[in-house]
């Protein structure tokens, strides 16, 4: 068997994480015909969506915790090695910033968006996504919170005058995969009938949880691989958001 990375780094060469690697580079596309000027990333992960908005900015900069990525950086991007908040920029630097499933990772997200809001230029925009909480399966340890779409926009509304609420979703393709998901983990849940994964610390979950998920991923793909190799970026859509939808992305305007 491969070695396990974790699932937490949805990366574009294991073909275990198409159903998600094809909805998280969607939104790279969605802000690179949307920025332009110096932009700043937070959260660079595996670093799939650099070449997909750096051509669109003057000036590109990621940042993350570590430096996990592999593709080389345009002439025109920067890494830098940042744990946030805060976040190490003047105030007013940016044209656009952008974070794609990263807000549910940071435990002091008020914080967090104050800063956003700090290092963004007058009439900056601030395009973010995230898991949307009815979705989700089963409690993510990695994920201090999931929001819920009326919780994410009241967050951003705290510091930015309008708020756009869309929802990334899936077609009928996306939906079979989902419902395998599904019932996988309904197999490995029903394991915990004391209901463990809502009773134990983050921390003691984490590994097991993160293990197990990524068996799951790999054995959709050994049972559904047509499926599972067959969605691209072209079976999800961005629009109204709703409970229904997989992610959040959401565009807030300062």
């Amino acid at each position: 068997m491969a070695s396990l990375h974790t699932a937490e780094r949805v990366s574009a060469r294991d073909r275990s994480d198409n159903f998600v690697f094809q909805r998280s580079i969607l939104a790279y596309y969605e802000a690179a015909g949307r920025v332009h000027g110096h932009v700043l990333e937070i959260g660079t992960g595996m670093g799939y969506g650099i070449d997909v908005v750096a051509p669109a900015a003057e000036r590109f900069i990621t940042i993350d915790k570590s430096r996990a990525f592999e593709v080389k950086l345009p002439a025109n991007a920067e890494f830098r090695q940042m744990e946030v908040p805060p976040i190490g920029f003047e105030d007013a630097s940016f044209d656009y910033v952008i974070s794609f499933q990263v807000i549910e990772h940071i435990k002091r997200d008020r914080e967090f968006i104050r800063e956003v809001h700090r290092i963004l230029r007058p009439g900056g925009k601030f395009i973010v996504s995230t898991p949307n909480a009815p979705m989700s399966l089963t409690r993510n340890p990695w994920h201090v919170r999931e929001y819920r779409p009326e919780e994410l926009k009241a967050l951003l509304g705290e510091h930015f005058s309008e708020v756009e609420c869309l929802g990334v979703s899936g077609n009928e393709r996306v939906m079979e995969y989902y419902e395998k998901n599904r019932q996988g983990v309904e197999r490995i849940t029903r394991f915990d009938p004391l209901d463990l994964q809502h009773r134990l610390p983050r921390w003691m979950l984490q590994i097991p949880y993160d293990i197990l998920n990524r068996l799951n991923r790999r054995r959709l793909l050994d049972e559904n691989t047509s499926l599972t190799e067959s969605i691209t970026m072209q079976d999800y859509s961005i629009g109204a958001v709703s409970d229904h939808c997989f992610d959040l992305f959401y565009i807030a305007h300062k």
